[in-house]
């Protein structure tokens, strides 16, 4: 806003239309974190893609590299990876204006020499996001611009989880 010479202000619209709220922010950095980190093997290129789609070009051709260079769905598809992660509290920070940490358990199973083995990952999942014009294919406006995580605890289960009635 400019003051004008009678006091007045002039409004001066957002440059790129109505600014997205910081409730479509968390919800932008939800809807990625549950597509890029929960997948099944019949889902992951799916869940995966969609998440590619929500990121800028330059972070979405480093991901595509490195996912390719890792061979990250043949090893999903190999081992019967099933991800589930579930999101504990999507914080803004003060580092920018639309700089987000997310905590959250990541918890992985896979079928290793015919016995499964599951990883419990408390996270914490750094996202900074952009502005971009809202379109009917990104209605937010907001797109991943920096992703990272960090494993804060994690546990690894592949013992048998089943008890008998006669242990009691």
């Amino acid at each position: 806003m400019e003051p004008l010479p009678q006091g007045l202000l002039v409004v001066r619209p957002h440059p790129l239309g109505v600014a997205p709220t910081d409730l479509e922010g968390k919800a932008v950095v939800r809807r990625f974190l549950e597509h890029y980190l929960s997948y099944t093997p019949d889902s992951a290129p799916r869940n995966l893609a969609e998440s590619l789609n929500m990121m800028t070009n330059n972070l979405r051709t480093f991901t595509l590299n490195r996912l390719r260079d890792n061979d990250t769905v043949g090893k999903i598809l190999e081992d019967h990876i099933i991800s589930d992660v579930r999101i504990r509290s999507i914080e803004r920070t003060k580092n920018g204006p639309w700089d987000y940490v997310v905590f959250g358990v990541k918890e992985v199973h896979k079928v290793k020499s015919g016995a499964e083995v599951t990883d419990r990952i408390v996270g914490q999942y750094n996202i900074r996001l952009v502005e971009e014009r809202r379109s009917e294919f990104n209605p937010s406006g907001l797109l991943v611009a920096e992703y990272s995580e960090k494993q804060m605890v994690g546990e690894r289960d592949n013992r048998l989880e089943q008890k008998s009635e006669l242990d009691k």
